[in-house]
């Protein structure tokens, strides 16, 4: 079923939309209520290589929700330490030792920024966890073809041929 069309010069072409399957199945998982809140994508590759990035608990929450506030990928987020800290249920002391942890790592950058009316709060770009994901990404796929194979050849037990 076709849901709308859009106009290019003075053809009209149709465009059929998107189901609604994945909404409903986010609505009987959460309950409506809580969606209408809102939800962020996460990559499952962050989660499943948690432990290849030697991410702590403490430091996977932190990620989280910078990414909760990550809305334009031309714009960094941001948010105050305060904010961030009170998120996680963490001092603001250890949130600043978490990040900067997260920095030595290569995951994250502070962007301070200062204007005319004084210091505001940091910036976070994350293209250090972009790019590390995006090299995990191939291993991933890789592993997740040979599950495959190893499914189709007999199950568990099977072995691939070298």
């Amino acid at each position: 079923m076709k849901k709308t069309e859009k106009k290019q010069g003075s053809a009209k072409t149709e465009v059929p939309l998107k189901s609604a399957t994945s909404a409903r199945t986010a609505d009987a998982k959460w309950g409506k209520a809580v969606m209408s809140r809102g939800f962020v994508i996460v990559p499952s590759i962050l989660l499943r290589a948690q432990g290849r990035l030697g991410l702590s608990g403490t430091q996977l929450a932190i990620l989280l929700q910078l990414i909760d506030w990550w809305m334009d990928a031309g714009r960094h987020p941001w948010s105050s330490k305060e904010t961030l800290a009170q998120r996680i249920g963490i001092s603001e002391r250890q949130l600043q030792r978490q990040v900067a942890a997260l920095e030595i790592a290569g995951l994250v950058k502070r962007v301070e920024k200062i204007t005319n009316h004084g210091k505001r709060p940091n910036s976070y770009d994350l293209s250090g966890l972009v790019l590390r994901l995006k090299a995990l990404a191939p291993e991933f796929k890789a592993a997740a073809k040979a599950n495959t194979d190893v499914e189709k050849k007999g199950g568990l037990g099977a072995k691939k041929a070298a």
